[in-house]
């Protein structure tokens, strides 16, 4: 998408909260209020003109205005994302990567960990402040405390029903010091693997939810756009922990197909504890925007049934209406899917493993040829890349062609990988989705979402795809 820079506005919802375990009760942390996602600042309502900022990597109260420096400002400038404990609560994540959290009830500025500590701390959860307009965050894991400034320090503190404490721990979101200059990420916020579709005049992204331990997150979001710059969040489609019998961790790389009238989610996922080897699934709904159900109530393919991990499942459907699933880690397969979508002929499998695959299968068919693509390394590795092969019929055989995504250090972008292609309808436009780490701080675990152009040479291979801020 090499466009001018656009504001980005993501539509915050309230759901379900997710909740960890030794976390409060649903009753003690489920928001009163919603605050907009993407770059805010926030105003003190009792001490106008000053601002939540970070200095020294303490949380504090400072005086900004038109006139301040530019690191003053920056410092002032937080990019509201979903909870990093609970979707329906927020974190706050300043210019420089790290996030708001509180440790000793002192809030300061630090890398997210993934811990379930580290999450809790740094997420906070909106109600109604002391004068209209305004919000106060109530602590996700200790929810009978609220962010508070007290002698111009930023801290935790037990809520008292006192007018001098409700304007203390009250602040009004307002335009960001440091406006948002890049059109990725594009959505806010830590996610990964994003598989991109279009449905019914909208766009649909389905990423993993990311910067947890180990990719231990147990539920899937779904957002929609019909410019591929604004997007709008709906919220929790599918939980493993209530929704899924034999999954409650591990929520990893959904893709999401229509047949049948109905919407397919293909998942996979496993167990937080005991035997954790990852399975895959499938879930139905009516909606692009679920609630998901869990189809079978059993895995779709079991750990083990075929080499390499399974994991990082992706449907294509060829011009005919068959629809073919791929997945793998280490291996890949491929199977044609019965008319139901939820059962296959096991006898049918199919191995493709083309030189170079690690993961993230994905098919896309252009002027009668077939392009299997996947990533290439680890994750966790700045060197994710993504190649790519052609050939004949959706189940190969295969050539390779190259690598056509990779990390761009000139620009400060890493691991570049787990992509997904949509084309846009009628045309010959076509957009791919892929994860990087984070910008500035992010790693293998705190990885974010962004979308290119993807373009064809004449002779039908795919261009080299640039990697943009």
């Amino acid at each position: 998408m090499n466009r001018p820079a656009r504001a980005l506005v993501v539509t915050a919802l309230v759901v379900s909260a997710v909740i960890l375990p030794g976390a409060p009760a649903p009753a003690d942390v489920l928001p009163t209020a919603t605050i907009p996602t993407g770059a805010q600042s926030l105003e003190s309502v009792n001490l106008p003109g000053r601002f939540v900022q970070h200095s020294d990597r303490l949380g504090r109260l400072g005086a900004v205005t038109s006139g301040s420096s530019a690191q003053a400002k920056s410092d002032a400038t937080f990019t509201v994302v979903s909870g990093l404990a609970s979707p329906s609560c927020y974190s706050f994540q300043a210019t420089n990567g790290l996030f708001l959290r509180h440790r000793d009830y002192r809030v300061r500025l630090e890398a997210n960990t993934g811990a379930a500590e580290f999450r809790g701390d740094a997420t906070f959860c909106p109600t109604a402040g002391s004068v209209t307009g305004s919000t106060s965050l109530v602590s996700f894991n200790f929810p009978n405390r609220r962010l508070r400034h007290r002698n111009l320090e930023l801290w935790l503190d037990p809520t008292q029903d006192t007018a001098e404490f409700r304007a203390a721990s009250s602040f009004r979101l307002t335009a960001p010091w440091t406006p948002k200059t890049t059109k990725g990420p594009v959505i806010p916020g830590l996610f990964a693997d994003p598989h991109i579709t279009h449905f019914n005049g909208r766009y649909y992204l389905y990423p993993t939810t990311d910067g947890y331990a180990s990719w231990s997150a147990p539920h899937y979001k779904a957002f929609s756009s019909t410019d591929l710059v604004n997007w709008t969040d709906h919220g929790v489609i599918l939980n493993h922990g209530p929704d899924v019998s034999w999954a409650d961790n591990s929520a990893w790389a959904p893709a999401v197909v229509a047949k049948n009238g109905r919407y397919y989610l293909y998942f996979s996922g496993g167990a937080a504890s005991g035997n954790t080897a990852k399975h895959l699934g499938v879930a139905v709904s009516d909606s692009p925007t679920g609630p998901f159900r869990d189809a079978l109530g059993t895995p779709l393919i079991r750990a083990g049934a075929y080499s390499g991990q399974a994991i990082d499942p992706m449907v294509f459907t060829d011009d005919n209406g068959q629809s073919y699933l791929y997945w793998g880690n280490g291996a890949a397969h491929v199977v044609p899917l019965n008319p139901d979508m939820i059962s296959f002929n096991p006898a049918a499998v199919r191995t493709i493993t083309t030189s170079g695959f690690r993961e993230a299968a994905f098919v896309l068919k252009r002027n009668g040829t077939y392009y299997f693509m996947w990533s290439e390394g680890d994750t966790r590795d700045e060197n994710y890349q993504v190649a790519y092969a052609t050939g004949s019929s959706p189940l190969g055989p295969w050539t390779k062609r190259g690598v056509v995504l990779q990390k761009r250090l000139s620009l400060g972008i890493k691991g570049t990988g787990h992509h997904s292609v949509v084309k846009t309808p009628g045309t010959d436009t076509w957009h791919v989705a892929y994860h990087r780490f984070a910008m500035p701080a992010g790693n293998g675990t705190n990885r974010e979402v962004t979308i290119d152009r993807m373009t064809f040479n004449p002779d039908g291979t795919i261009a080299t795809i640039v990697p943009t801020l």
